[in-house]
Formats: structure tokens, sequence, C-alpha cells
């Protein structure tokens, strides 16, 4: 059916490039009104292309979501933020999954309704997001829940986070509460859901980044991403953090998605959503409980003119480096620490980013990153994968085959990267 169709053609992507305690931020709501909430899981939202979207009707969707922080309570994000028409929800549940990799089972005794201002079903306006209730649910650290949403009218899939390296699953009907359901489509999309939280005073970390950082090209169900494998470092070392992952593949720092006219970009740019500087307040400084900020961008910026975007967007390193100085400014406004981590090298990538000027680029951002005394601290990311022998390439141990995006092994070399003295 073309609802399938188009969503498992979402699910294929495009072979795109990323991609001193902090004092804490205020807690969610007055002094004293009620506990304070921490970001425990996050997918950036982006628009879909132009053309007519995939369409959902009396379908359920389940997400599976890998959990950093643990606690007894949370709280469900959905979004509607790119929709031009309201959003009907017939029901929302959450429950702990049963079993590993691609399942979207639950477990017995751990369904929950998920309710908005005490009610089950709810319509979001265009244009906006809506969080939940709290909702009692005990759940450890680094596990994964299911989010279900069904969707009872003609839903256009307006609002989603088009890479999620997760298999999640769409079912006839209403079967939220189904402990399995039977997939009619399978989907590596999150759509309408953009957030957990749990009741915690840990404080989160958020990740803002493109590809490398969204996940790119790690593999789908395992949860390497190198955000979810400093969140295992983080637990193993007994520093209670959550750990939010908005990176979104092909997202640039200063510019929106601009394929060029008649391109076959046109088909999927849009997935790569507004620019950082654009989306910072919706994605970094709205999570609950947001203390930390590391940054990886740039590449995207130097890769993506004359091909996925316009010559005319080339940009320089001085370019770059103001861009950057916006993220630190807005952060430190918002009670953030911000890192900045070193942009990964690319040479003779199979997607046609490298360049000797573009190099030099590379080389004065990250020269800047690790000298310029402005961001808090610096995550070297670039001397954590880079050839030993050729400094402008991956290593080969890390290399996923495209010379730019690093595989799981090298999303680990990337979490190990990340100081854990940050946040204790």
């Amino acid at each position: 059916m073309s609802t399938r169709r188009e969503l498992l053609a979402l699910a294929s992507g495009a072979a795109v490039a990323a991609t001193l305690p902090a004092a804490p931020a205020q807690a969610a709501g007055r002094p004293g009104a009620g506990p304070r909430w921490t970001g425990t899981w996050a997918a950036a939202p982006t628009t879909v292309p132009p053309g007519p979207p995939a369409v959902l009707e009396n379908q359920t969707v389940r997400h599976v979501v890998h959990v950093s922080a643990g606690g007894d309570r949370l709280r469900v994000r959905l979004t509607n933020e790119f929709g031009e028409q309201p959003l009907v929800i017939g029901e929302v549940r959450v429950a702990r999954r049963a079993g590993t990799g691609a399942s979207t089972a639950t477990r017995p005794g751990t369904d929950r309704p998920v309710t908005f201002g005490g009610r089950t079903a709810v319509t979001i306006p265009a244009g906006s997001p809506l969080v939940s209730d709290p909702v009692q649910l005990p759940f450890p650290a680094g596990t994964e829940l299911t989010v279900s949403l069904y969707l009872p009218r003609r839903t256009p899939v307006t609002t989603l986070a088009a890479f999620a390296f997760q298999d999640n699953v769409i079912a006839a009907g209403n079967v939220t509460a189904a402990r399995t359901v039977t997939p009619t489509a399978v989907v590596a999309q999150n759509l309408f859901l953009s957030g957990v939280s749990v009741a915690s005073p840990a404080g989160a970390i958020v990740t803002l980044g493109d590809s490398i950082t969204n996940g790119a090209v790690s593999v789908a169900n395992l949860n390497h991403r190198w955000p979810d494998l400093l969140a295992q470092r983080l637990r193993a070392a007994g520093i209670d953090r959550g750990v939010v992952n908005v990176g979104v593949s092909g997202n640039r720092l200063l510019h929106d998605p601009n394929p060029p006219a008649g391109s076959g970009a046109e088909a999927y740019a849009a997935y790569f959503a507004q620019s950082a500087l654009r989306r910072f307040d919706r994605d970094v400084t709205a999570q609950p409980g947001a203390e930390h900020l590391i940054v990886l961008l740039g590449v995207n910026d130097l890769g993506h003119p004359g091909s996925t975007a316009p010559a005319s967007e080339t940009v320089s390193a001085d370019d770059l480096i103001a861009g950057h100085r916006q993220l630190i400014a807005r952060a430190h406004q918002a009670g953030l620490r911000a890192y900045g981590a070193t942009v990964l090298p690319f040479k003779d990538d199979t997607l046609g980013f490298y360049s000797v000027e573009n190099e030099r680029k590379r080389a004065a951002l990250n020269r800047w990153i690790r000298t310029g005394d402005e961001y808090d601290a610096v995550v070297d990311f670039d001397a954590a994968v880079r050839d030993r022998t050729d400094p402008l390439r991956l290593a080969s141990a890390y290399d996923s085959g495209d010379h730019l995006h690093p595989n799981d092994a090298g999303m680990a070399a990337l979490a190990a990267a990340v100081p854990l003295r940050l946040f204790r």
C-alpha cells in the first residue's frame, strides 16, 4: 500500500554526513511545585520533503526508545511542530519492552496509559508540541520502553525524526495496549514522538550534531550511537545523568535545507532539519533538566554546498567559528556548560566532501575549538579516530567504508573520548 511504501522509503534515508559541573538549569515548574524532570531520550523533529506525505489512519505506531536515565515516573513529549493541521491522537500507552533488537513486545504488568490533562485522547494544535501528565512506571537506566500512538483519523505524516536507527512498527487498529502487535510496516523513523523525561534530579547532557551524532551508520537496533555509549560509560562510573541525542543526519550549523531545484536532493533534504542555530532553543535549551551540551557540527556546512545545497552557501572557517560562538553564548545564557567537539577527518570520502580547501577550513575550526578557550571544555573526537599515519583520514579500524562516518567501533572510540570528569 502507498503508506507502507512511502514510510519504508523514508527508512532508506540518504547517504549523508552528519553528521567543571554546570550550575543546574531551572527545574520545570515553580520552586516546590513538583519533581524536577530530566530528559532521558529525545529525537529532533523535522519536516518532510515536498509532495504528498505518507498517510496513516486507524493505525498504531509503536516506537522503541532507549532511555539513558531511569526512575519511577516519566513524561512523554509528542510533536506536531511541522504540521499544518491539528493532530488527533486517540490513545497513547507506554510500557517496558520485552526482548532486544527489533522486538516491540511489552513486559507483562508494565503497560500504562498516558494522559494529557487527564484525557487519553487529545488534539495537538498545528505547530505545537504536547507534554503528557506524569506516568507511574518504574524503569531502570539503560533499558528500553515502548511508546505506542493510536491515530484514529486520516493523518498525514508531517512531523518526524527520519533517521532513528531503530525499527519501529505500524499496525492496524488501536493495539496500543497489546503485548505484541502484527506489523503492517516497519519504519526507521520516530513519528510524532520527540522526547521522554524522567522525574530525577540527575540533569541532562544534550548532544547536538549531524549524522555522526544521530547514529549513522551504526548497526540498527543495537543502540551503538556514541551518545548511547557515553550514557553507558556514565552508568558504569556511577554518574547519574540523562543523555539526550538531538543529532540529525545532514544537519548544518548555519543553513536550513535548501536543495537545488531539479536535484535529487529535493527528495530527502528536508529530513536534514533546520540549522542548528535555528533549532537550538527547541532542541537544546528546552530539554528538561539540560545542564551540559556537546556540539559536533560543521562537516555538512563544508560538504553540502555544490551538491545537496547551492554553491552560494559555501562557508568559511570564520563563518563556522561565528556560528559556534552563538551556540556557546546561547547555551551559557540558558545555564548550560558547552563543550566543543572537533570535526572528524574525511579525506577521500565517497560523498565528495573532501577538498584541500575544505580540509584547510576543518583544520582552522578544530584549532579554534582546541585553543580558542571559548568552549568550556574540548572533546577531541578528531584525535580519537584519525589515522596515525595519515591524520587527514579516518583510521581504518573506525571507518564505516565511506571514509566519513565511523563504524560501531568508531562510535565507541568517540564515546570513550568524552572526559567523564565534566559530569561528576
